[in-house]
């Protein structure tokens, strides 16, 4: 028997202070999420993603920021035409990653320039297999737009109405950044051991790949799907609750309040001007769930969150549902690499200690 170990021990490093970040301050309590001070409404109301990724990158806030999607390396294409048609979006993005990272060579410790080329590199690429997928030929970047548009342009072959690039902005925005998540924390200890940006986003994908983390969108539109129209709504989640199925999109690790980033992405989905039926359908399941919710469990904290309102945006600027991961990596490319850059800039090995429960010392028979 192992000698007793009364050191304390938190399942998942629940509530373990694992680090040190001016990157972003979540309060779940009350429902506050800021990036570098500035509250996520307020850049979303007031911001683009171009903006945030410097934001984040060099701690500067610079409205009339640009950052165009870059081409995509020819080795790097190479490697995306020989995938096979039914690989999944995040492998792609993922392999895609591992090869431009071979081609590059980044350095160490992490840079904003790097991050910059990663961050602009990356939608090319889930683009073009997306195309590919289709026997399609992949479009060449359009310096002229920022990287949200130039993802949709790169995606479509036209460019998106502003009101499309503007809803998809808005969500790359509120993904960009959220603290030491699984994938943020994947990216911190593969920079910890000096190995260069393009490796800890490729643990970083990894790590979102997980269902548990990066996979809840697609699982809203189905939901919203079975509801089929706002006069089933309050039926469906009745059911749905007496039969134990869990409502994707409320309730999170975090926030016992309502999530700031759903409440920025609704105010973004209202204001556009010709309302699609599935938002109205959207709207209509949220208003319902969060009063059975409260009335079914008065003492728990299920509020929505921004996997809810992050469906619907994707769905309203014509993303199939097996991209929303992907894309949501695409959006956390801005917060990984400034983990990396963070880490980098004041690093030390993240090796945490572990409780041993196995057998104590024995002799092999003889």
């Amino acid at each position: 028997m192992a000698p007793a170990d009364n050191r304390p021990y938190s399942p998942g490093l629940e509530g373990v202070v694992a680090g040190e970040t001016s990157l972003s301050y979540i309060d779940g309590e009350v429902g506050r999420l800021l990036y570098r001070g500035y509250p996520i409404g307020e850049l979303v109301r007031g911001g683009t993603y171009d903006a945030i990724t410097e934001l984040l990158w060099t701690g500067e806030w610079n409205p009339a920021a640009k950052l165009p999607c870059a081409p995509i390396p020819d080795a790097v294409m190479t490697a995306l035409r020989a995938l096979p048609h039914d690989a999944r979006p995040m492998d792609a993005l993922r392999t895609a990653v591992s090869a431009w990272g071979a081609v590059t060579n980044p350095s160490w410790p992490p840079t904003p320039e790097q991050a910059r080329a990663l961050t602009a590199f990356s939608p090319s690429a889930l683009a073009a297999f997306a195309r590919l997928r289709q026997g399609l030929e992949p479009v060449a970047p359009d310096p002229e737009l920022g990287l949200v548009a130039g993802f949709l342009y790169q995606l479509n072959g036209v460019r998106p109405t502003e009101e499309a690039a503007r809803a998809l902005d808005a969500y790359f925005i509120v993904g960009a950044e959220h603290s030491f998540n699984a994938s943020t924390f994947t990216a911190r200890v593969i920079t910890a051991t000096r190995a260069d940006i393009a490796s800890a986003v490729c643990g970083a994908i990894g790590a979102m790949k997980g269902p548990l983390h990066g996979g809840a969108p697609s699982e809203v539109v189905e939901q919203i799907h079975e509801v089929g129209s706002p006069e089933r709504a309050e039926e469906w989640v009745r059911e749905a609750i007496a039969n134990g199925t869990r409502l994707m999109g409320f309730g999170h690790r975090v926030y016992r309040a309502y999530d700031p980033r759903a409440a920025a992405l609704r105010e973004v989905a209202e204001s556009m001007a010709n309302k699609p039926d599935w938002l109205e359908l959207a709207i209509a399941v949220e208003d319902v769930a969060l009063r059975v919710l409260a009335e079914k469990h008065p003492e728990r904290a299920l509020k929505t969150n921004v996997e809810f309102y992050a469906a619907p945006v994707l769905m309203g600027v014509g993303l199939v549902p097996d991209l929303f991961p992907a894309t949501f990596a695409l959006a956390r490319h801005a917060g990984w690499t400034a983990h990396s850059i963070e880490q980098g800039a004041n690093n030390r090995l993240i090796r945490p200690d572990v409780k041993y429960i196995g057998y104590w010392e024995r002799h092999v028979p003889a």
